[in-house]
């Protein structure tokens, strides 16, 4: 129905297990590489940035789409460099995710480094309003306020919660 080189909107014919038939609208999109660093003392490199869709601010990892041909740890490893200007070290893959799989075909690949170095003003810096080292032991309460809106973002940084500091802080 529609294409970019963003994504394409997609009208399927399915066919329920009665044999129905419904039409169901579907967004195609390419895939999403997302990273980030979590220091010595624990502290992960977030985003604070704006979501103009749903006018909201929140605490989010560097990510954007896997160029065609691009190495999925490569596209992280750029985005975070370009959000934020630090380069990370070895990349290790964390997760992969698909946030809306009702609706969309988009799979989201989560990647992390234990070190990294500053290189200088991100380029892309209008992306965020800031960039800040948060102590990973906040991260339960900054999901639980409401502070990490995206939930393949929640995710990710409460598994880096628990991977670092091994421990559950629920009752």
């Amino acid at each position: 129905m529609y294409s970019n080189r963003w994504f394409s909107v997609n009208l399927a014919d399915v066919e329920l297990p009665d044999g129905r038939h419904l039409d169901h609208f579907l967004i195609r999109l390419r895939p999403v590489a997302v990273a980030t660093v979590v220091n010595e003392a624990n502290e992960v490199l977030l985003l604070w940035r704006h979501r103009f869709i749903t006018d909201s601010w929140g605490w989010e990892l560097a990510a954007g789409v896997v160029e065609d041909g691009e190495d999925i740890a490569l596209a992280a490893a750029r985005e975070l460099e370009e959000e934020t200007g630090w380069r990370p070290g070895p990349l290790r893959h964390l997760m992969s995710v698909e946030p809306s799989n009702g609706l969309t075909d988009a799979r989201h690949h989560v990647y992390w480094a234990d070190e990294g170095d500053y290189v200088g003003h991100p380029v892309d810096d209008f992306e965020s309003d800031r960039r800040e080292w948060v102590p990973l032991k906040l991260v339960p309460d900054m999901v639980a306020r409401g502070e990490v809106p995206a939930a393949n973002m929640a995710a990710a940084l409460l598994l880096l919660h628990h991977l670092r500091l091994g421990q559950d802080t629920l009752p």
